[in-house]
């Protein structure tokens, strides 16, 4: 595995556990995903409803791959070898790719504009600075925009444990606030 997406892993980590108790559960999902839904106001009732099914899959994948002795918490350890595992992880990261992008582009036109990719993203917890950073690196149109299929490659992107160099890469970069 390469540093970068060690580096991008812990991170996701550390955003998973959304209530901040050490460990990934079944609640932390439910936080996240009333966070993402709540920033994605303008987004229609199908775009919420695919992006609650896209953090549920997440989560019983998670759960079922890794909680091995059933306490209904993952582990980091648990969690850091697992999530870069194509094979047993991808589709539900082209899921969650396809479900958090397409929440992004309320008006259907295939474009995502900073303004919702910033609330998005912040609402997952990213910090401000880095999302920018990320926007920035997608190459936005003039008027500040980025396709919808940009930002979900950039999701399957981050998952690939031997991808080094990507758009990605900016949110775990040290940013000056």
């Amino acid at each position: 595995m390469r540093d970068e997406a060690a580096k991008r892993i812990e991170l996701v980590f550390s955003l998973f556990d959304a209530n901040g108790n050490g460990v990934i559960d079944s609640d932390d999902f439910d936080l996240m995903t009333g966070r993402v839904v709540e920033a994605a106001a303008a987004s229609d009732d199908g775009a919420k409803a695919a992006v609650r099914a896209a953090f549920r899959r997440y989560w019983t994948t998670l759960a079922t791959e890794l909680d091995a002795n059933g306490d209904g918490v993952i582990t980091v350890d648990e969690f850091r070898p697992f999530v870069l595992d194509s094979e047993r992880f991808g589709p539900t990261i082209a899921e969650f790719a396809e479900a958090l992008s397409a929440l992004g582009d309320p008006d259907g036109d295939g474009l995502v504009e900073r303004p919702l990719f910033v609330s998005l993203m912040t609402a997952i917890g990213f910090e401000e600075a880095n999302i920018h950073a990320l926007f920035d690196a997608f190459g936005p149109d003039a008027e500040d925009r980025i396709t919808v299929a940009t930002w979900a490659a950039g999701i399957k992107d981050y998952y690939a444990p031997d991808m080094a160099g990507i758009p990605g890469d900016q949110l775990v970069a040290a940013r000056a606030v």
